[in-house]
């Protein structure tokens, strides 16, 4: 049977960003699948729930969810609906004004999320708040929301995550 390792972007970025792609070639090399959900031009996270939704249940038993930012927000919601393995996070837009009531609980048993202190997106106390609260295991790094110049950093802290989860073999 296929696993996936489905991903869900920022709101201002696309399908196959710099950090997609290269959490993607470690989830290949580890024996997963991979998907990439296009969320262009949805500006609701509700409607990006559900989109998720409707692409993770076709792809069989519980996919591992990967989240940035907005995409954080979302692949965290959807982990009730998918009853994903795993889930993993940068910079997730939790307790965002607006939004607070609709921060979502996870439903998967390993969650770790990546942070950056010098986020001025998404202050990184609200992961601290967030991480506390659901006892999800958290990085904090010397980086801003984009998290660019930490790709290898966080490419590494995926792979350990993958292989704690049980990563299929090739």
């Amino acid at each position: 049977m296929t696993r996936y390792v489905v991903f869900s972007h920022g709101k201002e970025s696309g399908p196959w960003g710099v950090k997609i792609l290269a959490l993607a070639a470690v989830a290949r090399d580890l024996g997963w699948a991979v998907e990439s959900i296009d969320y262009q031009g949805m500006e609701d996270p509700s409607e990006r729930v559900l989109k998720l939704l409707s692409v993770g249940a076709d792809l069989g038993f519980a996919p591992i969810l990967v989240g940035s930012s907005m995409g954080g927000h979302v692949a965290t919601a959807a982990t009730v609906g998918l009853n994903a393995g795993g889930l993993f996070l940068m910079a997730p837009a939790f307790y965002m004004p607006g939004y607070e009531s609709l921060t979502p609980r996870p439903n998967a048993a390993r969650v770790e999320i990546a942070h950056g202190w010098r986020d001025d997106i998404v202050p990184v106390d609200h992961s601290i708040r967030w991480a506390r609260t659901h006892r999800a295991t958290l990085h904090l790094l010397d980086t801003d929301h984009q998290m660019q110049d930490c790709v290898e950093e966080l490419s590494a802290l995926f792979r350990r995550f993958l292989v704690a989860v049980g990563a299929p073999k090739g």
